[in-house]
């Protein structure tokens, strides 16, 4: 009795320890669980309280309801990548969808093919990488960065958004179709993306008929998709999340300033019009002649780089402009404002417009949970790797400002 009773105290010991070294792996892998996230882009908060979306009401109804804080600059490329890796867009390298390559004197956009799909870009570690460096399997259909061969890798199973067409039931039918797979070649972690209701809040605006239509279609959509994945074998071992990346505001081009009645043309070599405009002096010695020239304008705030407020996590990055330039939410500055758009986002990212819905139900989620106060989106991988049991890389995040939708 002796010798079994200081065996088992030995056994308890070395599985103490181990919990203690490996305290991400929560045993998550002995429980076999698959995570399928969904980003639904321009998903602004109160869409889902505002629209009719029987099926992520129930969402919040059976598992958990929140609301996430996007990254500064509130803007697709940069928070889809955020989600990804847990860095603020000032730490991971895609500052904004537009800005300006000091070192190679190029201009990186997300419509230009080249630039886009240039991996020195993209630093940090995204989870599809982080989960399959640890021998789990990883898909994604179109997330940002997914097709990019980053240190010269890609998920598991991956589709090229610049070369391939899949519309939204296409989607539908890839997730369904790597949840099938045999489960030796099965990812766990499935990341889906779908530009509804972005689309439609920049055409209409945020609160328009069509913009109703389009999140509406898109819950009828993942309703289809959510009963197809109960339908499955590992129904029960399937937590399913549904988020975005940014909100969307109401825009006219009446709120307009014009950087022409403010700036002369000599004194900037170049701006990214978008939001933050970044503005690049023509010569040094213009740096301060912006800045001055900015302060007091009303409807926008400007700084010098590496002096913004701390409270935007933003203006330290090698490509950073000079000056940066936020105008108030709704309001435009550029030099030729555009007259279709009813809406856009990449404003102050604590603004009420630019928060974005979160849903999530599963094995590992509380049932009928409303979290109380906003998370930051930088936690969203650090949740994925607990999700999927495995150690995250250095990032931005924490666990455990999210730990409380957990079972």
């Amino acid at each position: 009795m002796g010798y079994l009773k200081e065996k088992s105290i030995r056994g308890l010991v070395f599985v103490l320890l181990l919990m203690s070294v490996l305290p991400w792996q929560a045993w998550a892998a002995g429980r076999d669980t698959y995570t399928v996230i969904i980003s639904l882009d321009g998903l602004r908060w109160d869409y889902l309280d505002t629209y009719d979306v029987p099926f992520l009401n129930q969402l919040a109804h059976d598992g958990v309801k929140a609301v996430m804080q996007p990254s500064f600059p509130s803007k697709t490329f940069p928070n889809h990548y955020t989600l990804a890796t847990g860095l603020t867009p000032d730490h991971h390298g895609i500052i904004a969808n537009v800005f300006w390559d000091r070192e190679n004197g190029v201009e990186y956009s997300l419509k230009n093919k080249v630039t886009r799909a240039d991996s020195h870009y993209y630093g940090g570690d995204p989870v599809w990488l982080t989960a399959k460096h640890q021998g789990v399997k990883t898909a994604t259909v179109f997330w940002v960065g997914s097709d990019v061969a980053i240190n010269n890798e890609h998920p598991t199973y991956w589709r090229d958004y610049q070369t391939e067409q899949l519309d939204f039931a296409e989607r539908v039918d890839e997730i369904i179709r790597l949840l099938k797979l045999p489960e030796n070649d099965r990812p766990h972690l499935v990341m889906a993306y779908f530009e509804e209701p972005d689309r439609a809040g920049h055409s209409y605006g945020p609160m328009n008929r069509m913009t109703r239509r389009a999140l509406e279609d898109m819950d009828l959509l993942l309703s289809g998709l959510w009963a197809r994945i109960q339908m499955l074998p590992i129904a029960d071992k399937v937590n399913f999340i549904v988020t975005g990346d940014h909100g969307m505001a109401s825009v006219d081009p009446k709120r307009f300033v014009d950087i022409d009645d403010v700036l002369p043309k000599r004194w900037y070599e170049r701006f990214c019009n978008d939001y933050p405009t970044l503005i690049y002096a023509s010569a040094p010695q213009y740096i301060d002649s912006i800045y001055d020239a900015l302060q007091g304008v009303d409807h926008i705030r400007a700084w010098k780089k590496g002096e913004l407020p701390a409270y935007l996590g933003y203006g330290t990055n090698k490509n950073m402009g000079d000056v940066v330039v936020l105008p108030d939410v709704g309001w435009l500055f550029a030099d030729n404002p555009s007259k279709k758009q009813r809406g856009s986002h990449g404003f102050d990212h604590t603004a009420a417009d630019m928060q974005v819905g979160f849903r999530a139900i599963g094995p590992d989620f509380k049932v009928g949970y409303e979290k109380a106060d906003r998370f930051r989106n930088v936690c969203i991988y650090p949740l994925l790797c607990y999700l999927l049991g495995v150690n995250p890389s250095p990032n931005d995040g924490s666990l455990d400002e999210v730990r409380d939708m957990l079972r």
